[in-house]
């Protein structure tokens, strides 16, 4: 078997690409390659121990749940997808005008047949915080739980609820 040939890798400022008959591509590309370096390393990235194990690194708990925050006219509601998880695992708090919502997966899976036997845990955990609004009854803060969707209703104070002022414009 032959030997590997080493090729020196030496760092080079590349020069500008040529103008003629690529330049759409080259530019195209260009912008392509930013918009991806821009993602890896802005805050959508999430460092983890398991990136050189892609098998471990699908396995884990997602980072954080998908929530909605909506505004209606006597309330806002906040809603999160939970799959897998049981109201007992949820835990939802108010302090110092913040919701948190907390929560902690655990699966365990054992089969043993003739042949072999397999055991896996899955386990992780989230934390979602808010800032509540101005205006909200936190003492009426109701939670339900209803097939992995957690809905949080924050009531509005009677006089954040009224309908606004229409304030007429005069011309000057």
């Amino acid at each position: 078997m032959a030997e590997p040939t080493k090729v020196p890798a030496t760092a080079e400022k590349a020069s500008a690409p040529s103008m003629q008959g690529r330049w759409p591509f080259d530019n195209l590309r260009r912008e392509i390659d930013r918009v991806f370096e821009d993602f890896n390393t802005g805050f959508w990235r999430t460092p983890s121990l398991f990136e050189n194990f892609p098998n471990l690194a699908r396995a884990r708990f997602a980072v954080a749940p998908a929530v909605d925050v909506a505004e209606h006219d006597n309330a806002y509601e906040v809603t999160a997808e939970l799959p897998g998880l049981d109201e007992k695992n949820v835990d939802v708090k108010v302090a110092n005008g913040v919701l948190s919502i907390r929560g902690e997966k655990q699966e365990e899976k054992e089969e043993k047949k003739k042949d072999y036997y397999l055991r896996e845990r899955n386990f992780g955990s989230f934390e979602r915080s808010f800032q509540i609004p101005d205006g909200v009854d936190t003492n009426k803060i109701e939670a339900v739980f209803k097939q992995g969707v957690l809905k949080v209703t924050l009531p509005k104070k009677p006089e954040a609820a009224q309908a606004a002022k229409k304030i007429d414009i005069k011309a000057a």
